[in-house]
């Protein structure tokens, strides 16, 4: 490839709309053009990227047994409706009208349509295990398209689909392509995590995502440095800070606190740690029974240095559909007004539910249900009926780790991948059957597959960029190796050694781009830092006169003087690296 014959277009400052490191270097490195909120044009050196990402995941894919087709970008409303997935997408799902008026979905992601093909194919559990994966588009209509390619509307994703006769292959394939995804993860040279998850709209009863691993990730990655233990935070379970709970030692007190409703304050005004106080979140879930709604009152109960994580509080049973209470259903329920709840003496019938911590704690401080007081001393059983105790909270760092083999540490990641034991929740839904050894029919045991094909871009840029632009692993660089020769133009010496040398770097299998473009040195060398091209070339007269030529790597501070002669086998060194 020659510069001359490419489109590099670069930028000296990114789009004022450009929030994040990745978003700034891929607009200035003309990778990627904006035509629309969260919709983007790949340009041609951010296409290379993408299909260099396509061709190790289809390497890995196929190795892993996977079977590539390809599903439509159109989806029919009725097989939405039919896994109820119509209605419980909410507005992330894009719904179109054909001309006569029938209703489709722009796919999110493909489980209806796959089950729909394989349970006209399907009738045997001799035609079992099977995977089938596709890289298509996908658009979810987010409510706020930002980042760049990090969270966009339109985007490319790999996913697979596997179907077994019964749980213990669908573990299996769920094993081969987890071991797949490290694979791929691996080889595209990104320091990576895979973490337990929750399945969230997807469904199913089991699940990881894998992280790349970067400071401005949005996500929190709990993990255990002395054991195997990783989870998201969603995900990462708390276990109580005390092993039992101590015997009371103090009475039971009400003091006055006014205007004090957060429980630093209420720390700070009497003069104890904020570790001493318990925080009270009222939720409301509403019922409806024989065409009646009836609301029943939640009280949610946390140290007051821990936060809600909520995915938790939705897995409480009875809590599914449970949403934060109004002021108006707190006055009615407690006689009071947020920030002074608590769980002694409620006015009405109120299910208490304690986080494990709190279940555990002894003399502490909550609200006392009425405007302006606290309570000091509570304890549970002497001054509170004992609470329901779930794990509701957030891991901190430092927590005892689960498995019981160390503490916990967090650190930040960006989601690149998912996989998910799916089971038989849309089998079952959409009736697609086998028939088992026994001629008897049974549902297919499921898992789905994921990786964001355009967001490893974000994310490896996230990792790897420095003041001067991208820095690419190989794997996945628009070019491996990038030429500048200094006065391709004018120098007849510097033109014979640079096509010679592109010849037999060619030969040797290396991606290469001559910048023949006759630019300076500093702009040349400016735009393929900034690209991000992980290894240089320079050919120039005085070097040749010497009998050498300059090489430099992405990372490297100084550039280092390699023999004309033994450059290809110097590059190809490298490059095995």
């Amino acid at each position: 490839m020659r510069a001359s014959r490419f489109f590099i277009s670069t930028l000296k400052d990114a789009p004022s709309d450009a929030e994040i490191v990745s978003h700034q270097l891929m607009m200035r490195a003309g990778m990627i053009k904006r035509l629309g909120s969260g919709i983007y044009t790949y340009m041609p050196t951010g296409l290379r990227v993408i299909r260099k990402v396509e061709a190790i995941i289809r390497e890995e894919m196929n190795k892993a047994g996977a079977i590539e087709l390809l599903m439509p970008l159109v989806q029919p409303a009725e097989l939405w409706q039919e896994t109820g997935r119509w209605e419980k997408m909410g507005p992330e799902l894009m719904r179109v009208k054909d001309r006569h008026g029938r209703e489709f979905a722009i796919q999110p992601t493909s489980e209806e349509v796959i089950t729909d093909v394989v349970r006209g194919e399907i009738k045997s559990y001799r035609q079992l295990p099977l995977n089938f994966y596709h890289i298509q588009t996908k658009f979810r209509d987010e409510r706020r398209p930002r980042f760049g390619l990090m969270r966009g509307r339109e985007f490319t994703m790999k996913d697979a689909y596997s179907f077994d006769r019964d749980l213990a292959g669908m573990q299996a394939s769920y094993k081969i392509m987890y071991d797949a995804y490290t694979a791929i993860f691996t080889r595209f040279g990104l320091k990576f995590r895979a973490v337990a998850a929750d399945n969230g709209a997807i469904g199913g009863t089991g699940s990881h995502e894998f992280h790349v691993i970067a400071s401005t990730g949005e996500d929190a990655i709990v993990y255990c440095p002395t054991s195997d233990y990783a989870a998201n935070m969603e995900a990462a379970e708390a276990l109580p800070l005390a092993a039992e709970r101590a015997a009371p030692k103090q009475d039971m007190a009400k003091v006055a606190t006014p205007n004090t409703t957060k429980c630093e304050t209420v720390a700070e005004l009497l003069k104890i740690d904020l570790k001493q106080t318990v925080k009270s979140i009222a939720l409301t879930v509403e019922r409806e029974l024989e065409g009646k709604v009836t609301k029943e009152n939640w009280l949610l109960l946390l140290r007051g240095d821990h936060e809600l994580n909520e995915i938790k509080v939705g897995k409480v049973p009875g809590l599914s559909n449970h949403r934060f209470a109004t002021e108006d259903e707190i006055r009615e329920a407690y006689g009071t007004v947020p920030g002074y709840l608590g769980p002694v003496g409620t006015q009405q019938p109120v299910r208490v539910v304690a986080d494990r911590t709190v279940a555990n704690m002894t003399d502490f401080v909550c609200g006392a249900n009425e405007e302006g007081y606290h309570l000091t001393g509570a304890n549970w059983g002497r001054d509170a009926l004992e609470p329901e105790v779930a794990d509701l909270r957030n891991v901190v760092e430092g927590d005892a780790s689960p498995d019981g083999k160390g503490v916990l540490a967090i650190e930040r990641g960006i989601e690149v991948g998912h996989v998910f034991q799916l089971g038989t929740a849309y089998s079952e839904a959409m009736k697609a059957t086998f028939l088992d050894e026994n001629g008897k029919p049974a549902p297919l045991q499921m898992g789905c597959y994921g990786i964001g094909v355009t967001r490893i871009l974000g994310a490896a840029i996230e990792q790897n960029f420095d003041d001067k632009g991208i820095i690419w692993p190989t794997s996945i660089a628009p070019f491996e190796l990038v030429l500048c020769p200094m006065g391709y133009d004018r120098s007849e010496m510097v033109k014979e050694e640079t096509d010679k040398l592109y010849a037999s770097l060619q030969e040797a299998g290396v991606d290469v781009i001559i910048d023949d473009r006759g630019l300076r040195p500093g702009a040349m060398f400016a735009d393929w830092e900034l690209i991000g091209v992980p290894h240089r070339v320079v050919i120039g007269e005085r070097g040749l006169k010497e009998g050498n030529l300059e090489y430099q790597g992405r990372r490297d501070t100084e550039a280092t003087a390699v023999p004309a002669s033994g450059m290809v086998d110097f590059i190809k060194g490298k490059l095995a690296q």
